[in-house]
């Protein structure tokens, strides 16, 4: 027991030590956080996440509610098939949680930390995870980091992020608050990144962006321009070189007046995005969306953003976009 604690505080003292080296990477500016770098035979295309450093591939895969439905023997097929096309960013959270895999199968894993802990460890030092707090009491975050490190079966993560910016968050609050147990826990070595995730309010998520120093930002952004968040909060985080990953890019839209291609593209081709996260259901989506991602920047056919916008603006609203309804919370399906 002593030689595993003695690793893990080493583990945990080099992750401090080099992440104040990664601010070193922000001379690439903000260009580089943009631009797209082949990886041929080795999988699909990489960018760097902003001022982390990160070398990201174009697609992150998502543990949430759509990843949840794939039942036992087919969900560790996805992971394996994603790990082989070269996604190297898994992203998860303590509410992505399924409760009837515990009560079918006591024994089967009931959360997507559980799952990554199941199948990622085996590859942790070629890969990125990142898993959220739930609230905003920094007694509790650090408790709930330790659940979630057991879990994952890891004694780091690289990207924590504070689940869902709401309207009604106080800027001043989370920074004499969770912000300052973030910045503790990123000294630890227990983190090495931190940010937050925002589907609800992209003014608050700009107010955060230039108040404080976030490293990572997963935002909502898809051509309905529904919470404006490509046009409020990616400019602040580009301007602080903040690594943004797009989240909500193809919910509900995909095959309604706009093909996965031309979804992907949007994001993809916003400055300051480094990659989109998609949660899959079966194991065909995941390929063509691999595929996508393989593809990117080959064409050279010119996505019309403006023309996909007009095209997709009756569905900016939670009549069509399931994750807008009041009380939407991700995880947690019965199916």
């Amino acid at each position: 027991m002593k030689n595993k604690e003695h690793n893990q505080v080493t583990r945990r003292d080099f992750i401090r030590k080099t992440a104040a080296g990664a601010a070193a990477i922000t001379v690439t500016g903000i260009a580089a956080s943009c631009s797209t770098r082949s990886t041929g035979k080795a999988g699909m295309p990489k960018r760097i996440l902003g001022k982390t450093g990160l070398e990201v591939s174009l697609l992150t895969f998502g543990g949430g509610s759509q990843f949840l439905k794939n039942r036992d023997g087919e969900w560790e097929k996805s992971l394996h098939q994603a790990l082989k096309a070269g996604i190297n960013l898994f992203d998860t959270a303590p509410s992505y949680t399924l409760s009837t895999f515990k009560i079918n199968n006591p024994n089967a894993p009931g959360s997507g930390e559980e799952r990554y802990g199941m199948i990622l460890p085996e590859y942790r030092e070629k890969i990125y995870i990142s898993t959220k707090i739930e609230g905003r009491d920094s007694d509790k975050a650090r408790k709930d980091l330790d659940e979630s490190l057991k879990k994952l079966r890891t004694d780091y993560v690289d990207i924590l992020l504070l689940h869902t910016i709401e309207p009604s968050d106080d800027v001043g609050l989370i920074e004499k608050g969770i912000y300052k147990t973030m910045q503790q826990m990123k000294d630890s070595g227990m983190v090495r990144h931190i940010g937050f995730s925002s589907m609800n309010s992209a003014e608050r998520s700009r107010d955060l962006l230039k108040a404080l120093d976030w490293d990572v930002a997963l935002l909502a952004m898809n051509p309905t321009k529904y919470g404006n968040f490509a046009e409020v909060a990616l400019p602040a985080a580009v301007e602080k070189n903040v690594g943004v990953i797009a989240m909500k890019v193809m919910r509900n839209l995909v095959g309604k007046k706009a093909t996965a291609k031309e979804l992907f593209e949007y994001v993809w081709t916003q400055k300051g995005v480094a990659s989109a996260m998609v949660g899959h259901y079966g194991m065909d989506p995941l390929k063509e969306n691999i595929a996508l991602a393989n593809e990117f920047g080959k064409s050279q056919t010119v996505l019309n953003k403006t023309e996909l916008e007009l095209r997709l603006a009756e569905y900016a609203g939670p009549h069509a976009l399931e994750w807008a309804r009041p009380g939407y919370v991700d995880g947690g399906l019965m199916v």
